[in-house]
């Protein structure tokens, strides 16, 4: 797969609530919190849109890091002990979407390959936060099954 296809998405402002993992695999430990606080707040069964990230990122040496999970929400929902609400302002986006069956070797190898792509376009890296936007209900996410993302790549023109 030497190829990648690349779209370019203007993602919009959203309002998300986000939660965090941290540890030696923090993925499933976010969408785990996420789950549990979407099933409290009656958001499961309703369209949103489901995205991570690391956070803090992977240090040499240690195997924990930590993963933020946002899932897109209304005004009616406010902040509480386990999600905070976040104003995302939207951004420039070069997009790929893949099929992961080995999260340890497809995503960085994706991401790689992505960033290559926006060295060779006429982007530029952009300053607004990278995000992993996960294709499918959050009630199937953080297992061992192969899943779908889009990545987004921050860029500007």
């Amino acid at each position: 797969m030497s190829e990648i296809e690349v779209r370019i998405v203007q993602l919009p402002a959203m309002r998300v609530a986000c939660v965090n993992g941290f540890g030696d695999g923090p993925e499933g430990q976010a969408f785990e919190k996420m789950k549990q606080w979407a099933a409290a707040n009656n958001l499961l069964g309703r369209p949103y849109r489901l995205f991570g990230y690391n956070n803090p990122d992977p240090t040499p040496g240690s195997p924990n890091y930590g993963y933020d999970v946002w899932l897109t929400v209304d005004e009616s929902l406010q902040a509480d002990g386990e999600a905070r609400i976040i104003e995302f302002p939207g951004g420039l986006y070069a997009v790929t979407r893949i099929e992961v069956k080995n999260p340890g070797d497809d995503i960085p190898a994706a991401w790689q390959k992505l960033v290559k792509w926006m060295e060779a376009s006429k982007y530029r890296h952009g300053r607004h936060q990278w995000l992993e936007e996960h294709i499918g209900p959050l009630d199937e996410m953080g297992g061992e099954q192969p899943f779908t993302l889009d990545l987004h790549l921050p860029i500007t023109e």
